[in-house]
């Protein structure tokens, strides 16, 4: 059986379960199969991905909607019809294939592009963005309407006009922002801006002023692109783009930089995306309204810590929503700040938070965790020739560290379907 046969959509196919299949499921499934075989859609607004259509189609569209199939997936199968009236629908609103094109990659006909974008559970849909894969898979809902309504917001512009500088000084000042003055919005630079903007939506905030509303921040037919970081918890500086405004490479590169700080906050949206990455994570616990400890966490990790960003990941979490990893620790609210690694296996508590400022504290704990230091003085106490004044545990020989408390929240390896080797 091919993707296109397909059977025709009903209401009470709506409905894509997102957990994994099960084996007892097998006299409904070959129900499925049989009425399938009996559709074939022609005129599916979807394009077949392969090897010879789908770089040129993410090089040259703003945003690439992928559906990741697999024949041998009953939920790829339920999902087929649904996925292709979607398309149907979305390009009656975006008849432009540059701005909007709806695609399908059989996976093991085309494993070349599916594990580009490590892709092992089906169907996976992927959202690209001007040839940049969004980090998220798509999670909403399984039906034509909710898929619409998805790229629909998309395809939303992300710049916020001004009309007057004042407005900006009005600007939430918690939140990093990139900021356009510019002569009109018929600029290549704006385009490019604009392009740049709709990849990083979800992590910034954009704001653009043309002609007089701006005319006092550039020189005469220059536009300029500007950032301006959190000035509340952040220790870097407001920053002028000196490259190629034109040139959305540079721009993008620039803007990404900026855009994803050293130091990040976790919260319950965005851990998953987090854990993807793969990275151990090392958290300061705050209290809410605890802005000095997050600016000397932050100082600290610009100004110790940076040849640590490839093997850990910097972040801060709010105390009081994440009060299960605490307790996970034997602490609570009232030891706060404290400050924590969790390396997706166990989590291993930093003695003192208030000596975070001292040089070589936190480098050494980091250290500790990649020598296996850690992990070997939970189990046997204190090495022996060690310096103590230098040994960060304290806990009785024989003891186990607390098990991770955030792979919990990375990604089922089951959330959609069977992995091929499970079949």
């Amino acid at each position: 059986m091919t993707y296109s046969n397909r059977r025709p959509r009903n209401k009470e196919m709506s409905f894509m379960p997102q957990r994994s299949c099960s084996r007892k499921s097998w006299g409904i499934v070959l129900f499925y199969l049989v009425v399938i075989s009996f559709y074939n859609p022609t005129d599916s607004g979807a394009v077949e991905f392969d090897e010879s259509n789908f770089d040129a189609t993410i090089a040259h569209s703003e945003l690439v909607f992928v559906n990741f199939y697999a024949d041998w997936c009953r939920f790829s199968n339920l999902l087929a019809p649904i996925f292709d009236e979607a398309a149907d629908k979305i390009s009656g609103v975006f008849p432009d294939k540059t701005k909007v094109t709806l695609g399908r990659v059989d996976s093991d006909k085309h494993s070349s592009i599916s594990s580009r974008y490590k892709i092992s559970k089906y169907p996976t849909l992927k959202l690209i963005r001007n040839g940049v894969p969004v980090k998220k898979e798509y999670r909403g809902g399984r039906t034509p309407e909710a898929f619409l309504e998805y790229i629909v917001k998309q395809m939303e512009n992300p710049i916020h006009e001004f009309h007057h500088l004042r407005e900006v000084l009005s600007i939430d000042e918690t939140k990093r922002i990139f900021i356009g003055y510019m002569t009109s919005n018929t600029s290549r630079t704006y385009d490019t801006y604009r392009r740049v903007a709709m990849n990083l939506k979800d992590d910034c905030a954009f704001y653009v002023g043309f002609g007089e509303a701006s005319r006092t921040m550039h020189p005469p037919d220059v536009d300029i692109l500007a950032f301006r970081p959190d000035r509340t918890t952040s220790v870097e500086l407001d920053e002028t783009f000196k490259g190629n405004s034109e040139n959305f490479d540079e721009v993008l590169t620039w803007i990404q930089t900026k855009c994803v700080p050293l130091v990040r906050e976790i919260t319950f949206e965005n851990a998953e995306e987090l854990t993807e990455e793969g990275l151990p994570f090392m958290i300061l616990f705050h209290n809410p309204d605890d802005k000095d400890s997050i600016r000397r966490y932050n100082q600290v990790v610009h100004e110790q810590l940076m040849g640590e960003k490839h093997a850990i990941t910097f972040l801060t979490a709010d105390g009081k929503r994440f009060a299960h990893p605490l307790h996970h620790l034997g602490k609570s609210e009232k030891d706060l700040p404290l400050i924590a690694i969790d390396s997706f296996r166990h989590m291993y508590l930093f003695p003192d938070a208030s000596q975070m400022d001292i040089p070589g504290k936190l480098k050494n704990f980091i250290a500790d965790l990649h020598s296996g230091k850690l992990h070997r003085e939970f189990h046997y106490g204190p090495d022996p020739n060690s310096d103590p004044s230098n040994d960060l545990l304290t806990q009785p020989k024989g003891t186990s560290p607390p098990e991770s408390t955030f792979k919990k929240l990375a990604p089922s390896s089951n959330r959609y379907t069977l992995l091929k080797d499970e079949f």
